[in-house]
């Protein structure tokens, strides 16, 4: 059965999710829509292409991926479709699909211009409804990504808005939060991987992670490790450096303000 899953930064309280999702039906009814996130912080680009990247590996082959986070509908940009791993993306290019392509070398891009398989009219604000959400659907009904438009080349998309770690400090990585779940817990773009480099040979040493200038301390394996409403750091489902509180809103109990630095440094 064909699959669409959808993000957005529409929010639940309006019908613009439900449209979308009637939209689909009405091309092709067997078609299952999944939500991935509606909760995205509004025209917040960054925020939608991490969750999306930590979503995209969870999904079947076949499936097509909605992403509208889209703060220039209606003007210039472009809308993309893209075919990449054995998914397909419909999205802005506005580097919303930026952490999603591995390898943007080896995907299929076109510029979606046919207007056979779009609604009509096209309204100016909403292209989730009149051309996201039916492209997606004859997508998943078997439509060649080539009738959507002429092919784009891959190095021509609009990347570079996901900020990178750095190693940048003496013993130490450099980065920032991206995003904060529903917990208050703050997702950071510092990995796994960055971390375990960092400490490979650094015996006796620990790594001590600090966001601005409150010390969060050595990294922990689970919340309990903490004590109830203190800070922690910890690496989250997404593989990612996650700062918590225990059993509290990270977001409502340390300064994250304009200063989002994290740090991770070797004492």
């Amino acid at each position: 059965m064909p699959l669409i899953a959808l993000l957005t930064d529409f929010g639940t309280c309006d019908e613009y999710v439900g449209v979308m999702k009637g939209v689909v039906a009405g091309i092709d009814p067997d078609i299952r829509v999944v939500d991935i996130c509606h909760q995205i912080e509004p025209q917040n680009v960054v925020h939608g292409a991490f969750i999306l990247q930590a979503a995209v590996p969870y999904f079947p082959e076949g499936t097509v991926f909605v992403a509208v986070v889209d703060p220039g509908v209606g003007g210039r940009r472009r809308i993309l479709a893209a075919d990449f791993g054995g998914r397909r993306f419909v999205v802005p290019d506005n580097g919303l699909i930026e952490g999603a392509l591995k390898n943007p070398l080896k995907a299929d891009v076109v510029s979606v211009e046919n207007r056979r398989y779009f609604l009509t009219p096209v309204s100016r604000t909403f292209h989730g409804r009149d051309i996201f959400a039916p492209v997606a659907a004859h997508l998943a009904a078997g439509l060649p990504l080539a009738e959507l438009g002429p092919p784009v080349d891959s190095a021509d998309i609009v990347a570079g808005k996901m900020p990178r770690y750095r190693f940048s400090i003496k013993d130490g990585i450099q980065g920032v939060v991206v995003a904060a779940d529903r917990f208050g817990n703050l997702m950071t773009n510092i990995d796994e991987r960055a971390i375990a480099r960092l400490c490979k040979g650094a015996s006796g040493r620990h790594a001590i992670v600090s966001l601005a200038d409150t010390t969060i301390g050595a990294i922990v394996d689970s919340y309990d490790q903490a004590v109830k409403n203190a800070p922690l750091a910890i690496i989250g489902s997404r593989g990612l450096l996650e700062i918590a509180v225990n059993c509290g809103n990270t977001r409502q109990m340390l300064p994250t303000g304009k200063d989002r630095r994290v740090r991770v440094q070797l004492l």
